[in-house]
């Protein structure tokens, strides 16, 4: 009983940091969205894949730096800190991988997969990369 004591005293900061990381992940989609050309809810709701397979790759690649801060910081203000690198790595990535594939989001927009595979799985590959760089 006194364990699960121990463990109640924790749930604020459990709601702090996850409070923290809804708000700077609905922050990152709506930068995301105003820096991609291409209007990612408008074609998934179109049920276009690839549109879906890149903002999901790209999801994914801020979220999983997001969670290495959680768990590595100390203070809910690196939290942020390293939440807005993440974001800022994910949009920097977005840009190199437009220059072997310039009109990726002409491609995206017309429902083309290796496009929308190629933009989220480089964003997955670079946000696990990230993830792995907080750690040291």
């Amino acid at each position: 009983m006194e364990y699960l004591g121990s463990s109640l005293t924790e749930l604020p900061w459990f709601f702090a940091h996850m409070g923290t990381a809804i708000g700077l992940t609905l922050f990152y989609i709506t930068v995301y969205i105003w820096v991609t050309p291409h209007a990612e809810i408008a074609l998934i709701r179109e049920n276009n894949m690839a549109a879906a397979l890149a903002i999901g790759g790209s999801l994914l690649g801020f979220c999983l730096p997001l969670a290495s801060a959680i768990a590595n910081s100390v203070y809910l203000a690196d939290v942020v800190v390293w939440g807005v690198v993440a974001l800022l790595v994910q949009i920097a990535l977005f840009y190199i991988v437009r220059l072997p594939i310039p009109k990726i989001s002409e491609r995206i927009e017309n429902g083309e997969m290796a496009s929308g595979l190629w933009l989220g799985g480089a964003s997955l590959a670079g946000g696990v990369l990230n993830a792995a760089s907080m750690t040291s």
